[in-house]
């Protein structure tokens, strides 16, 4: 598959597919003969895995890391592992951080309907 497909099917730039090659994150990523990129699946499952991670706030530091892993084979399993179960703990934390701020605004939001409810009582008076 083209770089224009790739970046149409996943609505990722072509600069950006070129800079997580650059990085490191797509290490393997074929040209033909022209020198035009052939993405295989197996490098659109990276592309699909890399866009969900770096949406859940990954670095590209971390993912570079794990996929250089990766390569290296089953000897990296444990680190592997262990970078993705930091990861996990990471984000988890700022699910909840997320979830208390948005209690606060919830309680916010409900005290301005019951400020704005007395209020248009007393006008109706």
């Amino acid at each position: 598959m083209k770089i224009s497909e790739v970046s149409k099917k996943y609505d990722i730039s072509a600069d950006t597919l070129r800079y997580y090659e650059k990085m490191g994150l797509l290490p393997n990523v074929k040209k033909n003969s022209s020198g035009i990129r052939d993405y295989s699946e197996a490098d659109l499952g990276w592309v699909e895995f890399i866009k969900c991670m770096r949406g859940a706030g990954l670095s590209i530091e971390v993912l570079a890391r794990y996929i250089k892993l990766f390569y290296l084979g089953d000897s990296t399993h444990e680190e592997r592992k262990n970078i993705l179960i930091e990861e996990r703990k990471k984000l988890i934390e700022k699910r909840d951080a997320i979830q208390t701020t948005i209690d606060k605004l919830d309680y916010k939001i409900s005290s301005y309907d019951k400020i704005m409810s007395k209020k248009e009582k007393e006008l109706l008076r």
